[in-house]
Parts: structure tokens; C-alpha cells; sequence
């Protein structure tokens, strides 16, 4: 069986997330290897999934991303471990989910407004076969609001939601302030989309191959939490399979006084190669900053695990209680997550401010590393179109920042 230290683990990880020093791949070919690029409506610093293409690629062409989602729709947006980019030429994967949610009974809360919901959807379908929409332009008569205990909201907007995650919605862009715009998803495909309708054994397959491959070695839990999140039907007789067919290694990972991390861990045997360069010496990072969103820690678990980083989000915490503020960047250094940055983009100004700069205990100082993180921040402004990178707070290790 094949030992990995924790540092091996990592550097795997990183490695296959395309965050060390190795040449980058195209944009298309770095979304694949991610699997699914999460987005969110925030806009604090800069929209998630930007912040992560750019940890990896620098400051990349954003026109290219927009043509490749909205005229080649080589990706489209659906569900994957959370609201996310995904590749149209993995449509199986992500249909399979689809049928699973429209042969799925309805909750209590649908039937008992089975009446007002059936017409309302024949309507909203009726105008997209005219041509995609923005929600605010669709002619609903009678779009009454609902109130519960916990939330309401529009019909209109709850049924398109129904729509896009049974795949019979997608999105045909963004025009106006990420406002979507919405059309029918049979007229979106490209006529080169792969239409094979996957059972579950074949979902969880190729499923459980781009998770391990995004991850480099992998738990069959943080599989379960990556890629198409929670969605492994049959993951222990998969993995056993994959595992028989040489597909997949079993490895052990050393933790803390070479104590075994608890397993199996599994690694695709495609990174063999990849793994006896990282083991011979032969690896190299370098220094970036992390959306609180990113591949490389979306699972906060296994984060803490490998990279021994404790990160969670404070966005919904109330202001007094926060640790270290609203948005908080993690700041990746070699093969560690060395501190962490609360900033935010004052687009009146065009300043980005660095609010509150922490180190992790033990980080490293010295002048190398302060230049690395001065030098990623500078990147991460001119990206953003800033004009001035303010500085606030930072930690004495690192008080050459100032």
C-alpha cells in the first residue's frame, strides 16, 4: 500500500487544483479538472467564481469565460457541491440528478398548492418557448406572494428554481447585474452534448474519478462532500470496484507522529507519476489568495485535516461576534494556508482595502514571505481594476507589509 505523508497529501491536493508552480492549462481544461466552479451573488471583493479562476490562472481573460458559458456553452450552471459551473460535456452526470428530482414525490409544501403551482408553470413555460427572459419580464397573471413561518417570496421565482434543478430551465446569461436570464434548457444544448441518460452505477463512477482526481488522495466522506455534492448513490460498491479494476489505489496517509489519518484513502492511479514527483523533491509552490468559496477548502473538514486550518464563514455572523471579518481571504503559501486577509474592493475609490491581515501560529516571516504576500495582493488589485491596495491591520511577523 502506498504511504503519503501529510505534506504529500497536500502538495497532491494543490498540485491537482493547479495552485502550485507547474505550468497552468487553458480555462476550460482547469474548470474540468475542478469539476464545478462555485457561484455566488456576492460581490465584496469580487464574484467567487472569478477569485478562483484567478488563484490559479492570474488575471485571466473574463471575456473568454463569457463566451465559453453563453456562446460556445461549452459550461452551463447547475447544482454540483453547490451552485456552481459545471461542464456541458458532463451533461450525464448532472441529468441523471435531474430525472432523480423529477421522479421524486413532491414535498407537502407543492401539493398543498398543487392548483396554483400547475398553472403557474404551464404559463412561465409557455412565455419561455417565445424566447429566454429575465424573471421580472415574465406576464404571470395572478403571481400572488406566499408567507410561512421561516421565508416568502414570489411563485415566479420558486418555480423557476423548481424548473432549472429538474433541468427543463437553464441560464442563457447575464445581461444585467448578474441578473439571469432564463430560457428553455432543450433549445441551449449544443448539438454536440453527450444525451446518454446514466444510471446511478455509472453517475457515481465518473463521479467518484473527478471528486478523487480534484482532491488527489480522498476519504470516501470528503468524496461524498466534493463535486456533485451528496450524490453517490452505490459509493461503497464503487469504490470497491474501481478499487479491484486497479482504477483507484487505497493509500495510507500519515498524520501527526506518523499516526495513519482515519481511512481508506484513495487516489487515482493516473497521479502515480505525479505523486513520485511531489515524493523525489521535485515540487513547488508558490503564494495566492483563496476565495472563501475555493475548491482547494470548500470542504472546512478536510481543511482543517490536511492543511491544519480552521475556516468558516462569518458573512451571517453579526459584526461584534466576527473573529476576523465579513470576507475573509485565506492566504496559501508553498504548501500551508499561512494566514488569512478581511478585505474588501471600494469600487467609488477603486481601492482594495486589506482590512485586518492575521498569521497562523508558526507562519513563516522573513522578507521572502512578506514580499510573496505584498506581491499576491498586488496582483489580486490590479485584477480588480484597483487604483490603491490599502493596508490595515498586520501582524507583527509580518509588519514589513506596512
Amino acid at each position: 500500500m502506498q504511504i503519503l505523508s501529510q505534506q504529500d497529501a497536500r502538495r497532491l491536493a494543490i498540485s491537482r487544483q493547479h495552485l502550485d508552480e507547474a505550468e497552468r492549462p487553458c480555462l476550460l481544461d482547469l474548470i474540468r479538472d475542478l469539476g464545478c466552479v462555485q457561484l455566488d451573488p456576492i460581490r465584496h471583493v469580487e464574484r467567487t467564481h472569478l477569485l478562483v479562476l484567478w488563484s490559479r490562472l492570474g488575471a485571466f481573460d473574463e471575456a473568454e469565460l463569457e463566451r465559453l458559458r453563453f456562446e460556445e456553452r461549452a459550461l452551463f450552471e447547475y447544482w454540483a457541491h453547490a451552485a456552481s459551473l459545471v461542464l456541458t460535456d458532463e451533461w450525464p452526470v448532472h441529468n441523471w440528478y435531474m430525472r432523480h428530482l423529477q421522479e421524486k414525490p413532491d414535498s407537502t409544501w407543492v401539493e398543498e398548492r398543487r392548483e396554483i403551482i400547475d398553472r403557474m408553470q404551464e404559463d412561465m413555460l409557455a412565455e419561455f418557448r417565445q424566447g429566454p427572459k429575465m424573471s421580472r419580464e415574465l406576464e404571470i397573471p395572478d403571481d400572488p406572494r406566499f408567507d410561512s413561518r421561516w421565508w416568502s417570496g414570489r411563485y415566479v421565482s420558486v418555480l423557476i428554481d423548481r424548473l432549472w434543478s429538474r433541468g427543463l430551465l437553464t441560464v442563457y446569461g447575464r445581461p444585467h447585474n448578474n441578473h439571469r436570464l432564463w430560457g428553455l434548457a432543450e433549445d441551449f444544448w449544443p448539438e454536440w452534448t453527450p444525451r446518454e441518460a446514466w444510471n446511478e452505477e455509472q453517475v457515481t463512477r465518473f463521479a467518484v474519478q473527478k471528486a478523487v482526481r480534484a482532491l488527489g488522495a480522498a476519504t470516501s466522506k470528503q468524496i461524498k462532500r466534493h463535486y456533485t455534492r451528496g450524490r453517490y448513490p452505490k459509493l461503497t460498491a464503487v469504490l470497491k470496484k474501481l478499487v479491484h479494476e486497479g482504477v483507484l489505489l487505497e493509500v495510507t496517509v500519515l498524520g501527526r507522529d506518523e499516526v495513519p489519518l482515519p481511512g481508506p484513502w484513495y487516489m487515482h492511479q493516473e497521479d502515480s507519476d505525479l505523486l513520485a514527483h511531489i515524493q523525489a523533491g521535485n515540487w513547488h509552490g508558490r503564494t495566492t489568495l483563496l476565495s472563501p468559496f475555493d475548491n482547494l477548502i470548500c470542504d472546512r473538514d478536510r481543511t482543517e485535516l490536511l492543511l491544519n486550518f480552521f475556516y468558516r464563514i462569518e458573512i451571517y455572523v453579526p459584526k461584534k461576534k466576527r473573529q476576523y471579518g465579513y470576507y475573509v481571504l485565506p492566504i496559501l503559501h508553498q504548501d500551508r494556508l499561512i494566514g488569512r486577509i478581511d478585505a474588501d474592493m471600494n469600487r467609488s475609490t477603486n481601492t482594495l482595502h486589506l482590512h485586518n491581515v492575521y498569521a497562523e501560529e508558526g507562519a513563516p516571516g522573513g522578507q521572502q514571505t512578506v514580499q510573496a504576500i505584498a506581491q499576491a495582493a498586488a496582483d489580486l488589485g490590479q485584477f480588480l481594476g484597483a487604483e490603491d491596495v490599502a493596508w490595515g491591520q498586520v501582524p507583527d511577523v509580518w509588519k514589513a507589509l506596512r
